[in-house]
């Protein structure tokens, strides 16, 4: 998955998002804070690669993107909307291939700007980025190549506290950064940076009214922050192979953002920091139980703003949660399977 599938719907219930199979499923709280529906599929019965991009609005609604086999040796990318966690998911909509036809080229990403918006990028066959986007009064516009070179999978695609939305990309030796100069514009690829970067570990997060942050563990296993317009900064060891979760939250009284990765031991470690201090320091503290080898973390806030955490392993079915107790510091609850 790419992105965050642990997401708050605009009624307040929380929502996950598992690929299984040839399938997307939802689970989705009955209440806020209350227990959790059972499993249903996503989009109606049209069979998927297992993969899934997911993006959320300012109005809440979710974002879906898959791939689908069209014919043999050829996929096309679907694109869903969840409008509230207890609804069904539209249908699965063909949005076409970044380069007309031909197999999957790389794993998809989705953003939302301020007008609910979606904003779908993929790798294209040249190995630079493509996106499509939707129109202010319905249906998609053209695919359109941002241009980049080698660019490797899983970009990360965030939308600013502005409603624009950018986009990060790895390649062999470097980061790539795209932005949108004003709403419902194309992106532009604005800058480049020489970094160590492994590919598959960026996330990116909106940390300031004028700049969002990637995350990114370098080649020698350090997690990095980034902020176009200055240099990458070490925050500390990665806590485990792939990509951090992260999210803004408040933690007795100060704006934090907190980072959870799921750690070489198999459990899921924790950070915090001021939200754009990194010189502040951060360190992990793992929680949980030991988890199966594909199980996800995602983090997010609740209807009354706390944080809270959910694993999910796709071979297992398996639905962990926990929440922030009330007291000071990220002291959490026990992890309970839902």
């Amino acid at each position: 998955m790419n992105g965050d599938w642990l997401l708050r719907g605009r009624d307040g219930r929380l929502s996950v998002y598992l690929p299984v199979g040839d399938a997307v499923l939802c689970r989705a709280e009955s209440g806020p804070g209350g227990p959790w529906q059972a499993a249903r599929r996503v989009g109606g019965n049209q069979k998927l690669h297992p993969v899934l991009a997911v993006g959320q609005g300012a109005d809440g609604y979710a974002h879906l993107v898959a791939w689908r086999p069209t014919k043999p040796g050829e996929s096309g990318l679907v694109h869903s909307t969840h409008f509230r966690p207890r609804l069904a998911a539209l249908d699965w909509i063909p949005i076409g291939h970044p380069d007309k036809t031909g197999d999957r080229t790389g794993t998809p990403a989705v953003a939302v700007d301020a007008q609910g918006r979606a904003h779908v990028f993929v790798r294209n066959k040249g190995g630079g980025v493509s996106m499509l986007g939707q129109k202010e009064k319905g249906g998609w516009g053209p695919w359109r190549d941002l241009k980049g070179s080698d660019v490797q999978e899983e970009p990360a695609a965030v939308t600013g506290e502005s409603g624009r939305v950018e986009l990060y990309a790895a390649a062999p030796g470097r980061i790539l950064h795209w932005r949108q100069e004003e709403a419902g514009a194309t992106p532009v690829l604005q800058e480049e940076i020489d970094v160590p970067v492994r590919p598959g570990t960026l996330r990116a997060l909106a940390t300031s009214a004028q700049r969002t942050t990637l995350f990114y563990t370098d080649t020698s296993g350090d997690l990095c922050a980034w902020r176009p317009g200055n240099k990458p900064v070490t925050l500390l060891p990665s806590a485990g192979p792939g990509p951090v979760s992260a999210v803004r939250c408040e933690l007795d009284g100060h704006d934090c953002t907190l980072l959870a990765q799921r750690s070489a031991s198999g459990r899921v470690a924790f950070a915090a920091y001021p939200t754009e201090q990194e010189s502040a320091g951060a360190w992990w503290t793992e929680s949980g139980p030991q988890l199966a080898a594909d199980a996800e973390v995602s983090v997010a806030v609740d209807e009354e703003d706390e944080v809270v955490a959910a694993t999910l392993s796709p071979t297992k079915g398996q639905l962990l949660l926990t929440r922030r107790k009330d007291e000071p510091g990220l002291a959490l609850q026990a992890w309970q399977q839902v």
